[in-house]
């Protein structure tokens, strides 16, 4: 399995969670996208992160609170803070947060590496920040044919069961999914990510599978945790 398709296992933000730490986590990010310019007409990033909490079923009324709290100035504010952890059997794990409380954010979060065995380490240099799309209806032929007209440049390309995955460099993320979208308006867009993906990756054996199964769900009872990215392949 190519990169661009390890991307949706290296987020626990939208898996095991509860819809309604869904929506919590979803309405923090609106939030801080939101602060200081909540048209998302202009606000690009905004744009982005309200079509992805559309296409994960977010109610609107969340959206639209979320948004107005923005505006409002209400005195709520967060924290974008970030960790980093050796898991089980090795693993590598980075954790992004966003917290009104930091000292509360990592005594939680280390709480839950401590008690499956793991700990505070420097592993962000083991994995690459990454623009990652996916699409489907779409062949590498107009996507390449897209980004000549557009002048713009990708690091790789793959396919996988009928989706077409495109990495690059993050600051080109939304030139290139505008110009694709604009110029293929009958493409779908299925993954829509700037993450962290792993340099290498590492397996497990039953029983540290166990231990990150445990800290997977442990790491989804963390109210501020808002993304996981690790290295563990299946």
């Amino acid at each position: 399995m190519g990169r661009a398709f390890e991307v949706r296992k290296q987020s626990m933000a939208k898996t095991a969670a509860k819809k309604s730490k869904i929506y919590a986590r979803y309405g923090r990010e609106i939030y801080i996208a939101a602060k200081g310019m909540p048209d998302p007409e202009i606000n690009i990033e905004l744009k982005r992160i309200l079509e992805r909490a559309r296409k994960d079923q977010v109610p609107k009324d969340v959206i639209e609170r979320a948004i107005e709290k923005a505006k409002g100035g209400t005195g709520e504010d967060y924290t974008a803070t970030r960790y980093e952890f050796i898991g089980p059997g090795g693993s590598l794990f980075i954790v992004e947060c966003l917290t009104d409380n930091v000292t509360r954010t990592i005594h939680e979060v280390r709480a839950c590496f401590t008690k499956t065995g793991g700990k505070s380490a420097s592993v962000l240099h083991m994995f690459e920040h990454k623009s990652v799309l996916g699409f489907t209806n779409l062949t590498e032929e107009q996507v390449l044919e897209s980004l000549i007209n557009n002048d713009l440049d990708v690091e790789d390309l793959e396919t996988e069961e009928g989706q077409l995955g495109i990495i690059s460099d993050p600051t080109l993320h939304h030139e290139i999914r505008e110009a694709i979208l604009n110029d293929y308006p009958e493409a779908s867009l299925e993954v829509d990510e700037i993450t962290w993906l792993p340099i290498t990756y590492q397996k497990l054996n039953d029983e540290e599978k166990e231990q990150f199964a445990k800290l997977e769900e442990m790491l989804d009872e963390v109210d501020d945790v808002q993304n996981v990215y690790h290295n563990i392949q299946d």
